[in-house]
């Protein structure tokens, strides 16, 4: 009886150890960080899931383009012609013309004449022989004189007019003197004061 029930026991007791409850198995060190990593992202990714999606800007208005200023050409430059004065009309031949330059050349003998600018500042003088002479000639000269010095002209024989302007300080001053034919050659001076014009001659 004890050989018929002993097959049936360990059968039994194979089925009860295959039924019976196993023991807790034990993970490698690798798996355990795997698994701990991959459950962090798991959560990280809930976490993005879970927030709002963040709304986007609406775009930026795209500026218009300025108009750019009108330019506006500035008025046109004057010409040369513009501003030379309406010139004599007579014509240079002229011989009664006295206001061109004169032809001292042509004017005949001339006299010594010594400037003297008794001034501090500088002195400009104009000489006008303001009527033809014994050869035909008039016209203007112009000097210009430092101050306190003297300079030495030679001009010819005939009707005079000078004037002068001293530039500082500021004076004018005008005289008429006459230069004869003569042969002698006296120092002729022209004095330029302040204010005044002295001619020292015969």
């Amino acid at each position: 009886m004890l050989k018929k029930l002993l097959p049936i026991l360990i059968a039994l007791t194979i089925v009860l150890a295959a039924c019976a409850p196993q023991g807790t198995p034990t993970m490698a060190p690798a798996d355990v960080q795997n698994t701990a990593v991959s459950a962090a992202w798991t959560m990280v990714q809930a976490t993005l899931n879970a927030n709002p999606t963040a709304t986007q800007l609406p775009p930026s208005e795209t500026p218009s383009p300025t108009p750019l200023p009108t330019f506006t050409p500035p008025p046109l430059i004057p010409t040369l012609e513009q501003f030379i004065l309406p010139t004599s009309t007579s014509a240079p031949s002229d011989p009664n013309n006295c206001t061109k330059a004169l032809n001292v050349g042509e004017a005949g003998p001339t006299k010594n004449v010594r400037i003297e600018n008794t001034n501090k500042g500088r002195a400009n003088i104009s000489l006008n022989l303001y009527t033809p002479n014994l050869f035909g000639q008039c016209g203007s000269l112009s000097y210009s004189v430092a101050g306190g010095t003297k300079t030495k002209i030679a001009i010819p024989s005939g009707s005079w007019y000078a004037y002068s302007w001293v530039e500082n300080p500021p004076s004018t001053g005008s005289v008429s003197f006459f230069i004869g034919p003569s042969g002698t050659q006296d120092l002729l001076r022209l004095v330029i004061k302040k204010d005044t014009i002295a001619w020292v001659g015969p």
